[in-house]
């Protein structure tokens, strides 16, 4: 079975008690036929040269946030042995970029969170690949060469947030309106991804309206270009599946083929 490639937008822990986030994300997992095995590019693994988290079984959770609910950090999602995941991914990296391993990283909140929310029972593989560069056009690259992945039954998942203005957000409310600088960004990638207008992502930095404000990091917004990568055609237009704002950052997710 061929898979899909994501990118989704993750949210914080406190997505776990968002009922409207939650059924759109189990819904958008229902549509897709059950992985075999599932690959995560994260904004919160930045490390170079690539490598992947530990293959055991049992990952241990990563709790890479602060200020929240003492039960978000008594989370656990135990996943099965990923070994023959870890070996497949390897084998597609070139000989002179080969694949490291962090055997004690765990699963960031960028992974476990979405995807405990989307396949709850924790009976599939995961696990993640670092982010190893925020430069596009390389990012592109890896997506390609993870791309027969998809074939596998692997799914591919670029875990960010289409807005993350952080610093920026004056209300902390779920339901608070979108600032401009957020609603702004968000349009304009809808319309970029909608007409596969893949050089203009590429420049988003002084193309879209919104920076930085919308991304004062970049790191949540790049994964996107490794699904990009992924896709059978990267300037074919994306299959949007989730849209909306939270705390007034976009959660635009989408998948492609």
């Amino acid at each position: 079975m061929t898979l899909p490639a994501l990118y989704l937008s993750h949210g914080a822990p406190p997505l776990l008690d968002d009922e409207l986030w939650k059924s759109q994300l189990v819904h958008w997992s229902g549509q897709i036929q059950k992985p075999k095995g599932i690959l995560v590019i994260s904004a919160h693994w930045e490390n170079a040269p690539v490598a992947i988290s530990s293959t055991d079984a049992n990952t241990p959770l990563i709790y890479d946030f602060g200020g929240f609910a003492p039960r978000f950090y008594k989370e656990t999602y135990a996943t099965p042995d990923a070994a023959w995941l870890g070996s497949l991914v390897a084998s597609l990296m070139p000989d002179h970029e080969p694949l490291h391993q962090s055997a004690k990283r765990g699963l960031d909140h960028g992974a476990w969170v979405p995807i405990k929310i989307m396949y709850p029972d924790a009976d599939i593989p995961v696990i993640q690949l670092s982010l190893p560069t925020h430069d596009p056009i390389k990012l592109l690259e890896l997506g390609r060469r993870l791309k027969p992945l998809r074939d596998h039954g692997v799914l591919i998942v670029g875990s960010g947030f289409m807005t993350h203005g952080l610093p920026f957000l004056r209300e902390f409310r779920i339901d608070a309106a979108a600032p401009g600088w957020s609603s702004e960004f968000d349009i304009w990638a809808k319309e970029a991804l909608e007409r596969g207008d893949l050089e203009s992502l590429i420049n988003y930095k002084t193309l879209a309206p919104g920076m930085p404000y919308a991304h004062p990091t970049v790191e949540h917004f790049t994964p996107l270009f490794v699904t990009l990568g992924a896709a059978t055609n990267a300037e074919s237009a994306v299959a949007e599946k989730i849209d909306g704002y939270w705390m007034g950052l976009s959660k635009r997710s989408f998948e492609v083929v």
